[in-house]
Parts: structure tokens; C-alpha cells; sequence
């Protein structure tokens, strides 16, 4: 059973790394700059998540960034951005994602990025092997 699509007042949900040391500065600024509150922030590494109240796996969670809009509809990577800085107000830089050209580096950036999240911010092994902790190894 999927949880109550968003609470009353936010206008998007971001499901976030909280191990992600590089995920979480950004989220940070995001609840820094929400002085509305309209974003709705799940950890999807603290040990209270569950991905399977959502009917996803934490490994699609760990694949790309996803979101959810007040109707349910699922987002992932560059578009969860863009809901999450209209959010904040930031419009401009919004529009800027949209032209095209620039929508499609920014698409596959981020796709290199997720790719090598893990590796990029030291969570793999020294032989290069990066796995998603299993629920009971998280905190």
C-alpha cells in the first residue's frame, strides 16, 4: 500500500539519499532556501524507510533521484529538480532547464552522475564494487 500521496500544502516530494554526502548538500540548501514548506523530504537511507510502502525497491530509489507530485505522479532525475526549484521560486532557473540543447546535457549528466553516484562520493570497495546496503545494514 502506496502512503498518502503528499501532506496538505506541499507541492512536490523528494526522495533522497541521506548517505549521499554530495545528495545531501544539495538537500540541504533546498530546506534551507523552503521557507514555505512545500517540498516534502523522505531519507530514503534512514532506517525507518521502507520502498516497499511505496511499491518500489530501495534499489530504484538508489538509481536516480525520484519525486512524487501532489497527484502521485512518479518523477526521476532532472525533472525532480525542476519541481523542486519551482518550489523554492526559482523560476528562471527552471526555464533555463527546459531549453532545448540544455534539457538534454542536463539529462545525460545527471544519468552519468546517478551511474556513478556510489563511486564518486567513496561508498564502493577498493576493487570498484558498489552495492546498495540491505535494510538491515543501514544505520
Amino acid at each position: 500500500m502506496t502512503p498518502s500521496v503528499l501532506r496538505p500544502g506541499k507541492s512536490v516530494e523528494v526522495f533522497f539519499d541521506g548517505d549521499c554526502p554530495l545528495c545531501l548538500r544539495e538537500i540541504r540548501m533546498l530546506q534551507r532556501k523552503d521557507r514555505d514548506g512545500r517540498i516534502q523530504f523522505t531519507d530514503i537511507a534512514s532506517a525507518s524507510f521502507d520502498a516497499q510502502t511505496y511499491g518500489r525497491t530501495l534499489q530504484s530509489f538508489m538509481t536516480r533521484i525520484a519525486g512524487r507530485s501532489p497527484d502521485g505522479t512518479w518523477l526521476d532525475g532532472v525533472e525532480v529538480f525542476r519541481q523542486l526549484y519551482s518550489a523554492i521560486g526559482w523560476r528562471r532557473v527552471v526555464a533555463v532547464t527546459r531549453v532545448p540543447g540544455i534539457s538534454h546535457v542536463l539529462e545525460l549528466a545527471y544519468t552519468l552522475f546517478a551511474r556513478n553516484r556510489l563511486r564518486l562520493t567513496g561508498r564502493c570497495t577498493p576493487d570498484g564494487v558498489c552495492q546498495v546496503p540491505v535494510p538491515s545494514e543501514r544505520r
